[in-house]
């Protein structure tokens, strides 16, 4: 896509059934004024997969980052499904060549997305890391390559 901006994802895991609603509902506003979108991420359960879903529901082409080889054995069976299915509607994939789904795996896709976006959204508590390669390591990553970073995290928002 000509012209068209780059969004790349990060974002939580595990939020509460009502903090997805939320985040949608503050995802579809982030995206819907993208000119020609095409939206980068690595479709992990929760708001990635949410992101995913919205970028094709606006028209715009999804590219998936896998960050391993066998990333497919870290998903539940309903994200799996749901990974599954948005794979498959993806215009491109990049596959990292890290065998084991880890943290080191995890950093690598989130600066691969962040190299390859105009700006990046993210749905993150503002709280550190877990683990290397997590949403604010990947904000991080993001601010200190002078790329807009929008963060979404609504009130009352929650993690499981």
């Amino acid at each position: 896509m000509a012209g068209a901006e780059r969004i790349g994802f990060t974002g939580h895991q595990g939020l509460t059934p009502d903090t997805e609603v939320r985040v949608r509902g503050e995802l579809d506003a982030a995206i819907s004024s993208a000119s020609g979108l095409i939206g980068l991420s690595s479709l992990a359960e929760g708001a990635d997969q949410i992101f995913a879903e919205l970028v094709l529901e606006h028209g715009g082409e999804l590219q998936v980052v896998v960050p391993a080889l066998d990333y497919e054995s870290t998903f539940d069976d309903v994200g799996l499904a749901n990974y599954r299915r948005l794979l498959s509607m993806a215009a491109a994939v990049t596959c990292l060549d890290h065998q084991e789904s880890n943290e080191q795996a995890y950093w690598a896709a989130g600066q691969y997305v962040v190299e390859h976006s105009d700006r990046v959204i993210a749905v993150w508590n503002g709280q550190p890391a877990v683990g290397l390669g997590g949403t604010a390591d990947v904000v991080r990553h993001a601010e200190e390559l002078g790329r807009i970073v929008t963060i979404v995290w609504p009130p009352g928002s929650a993690r499981k």
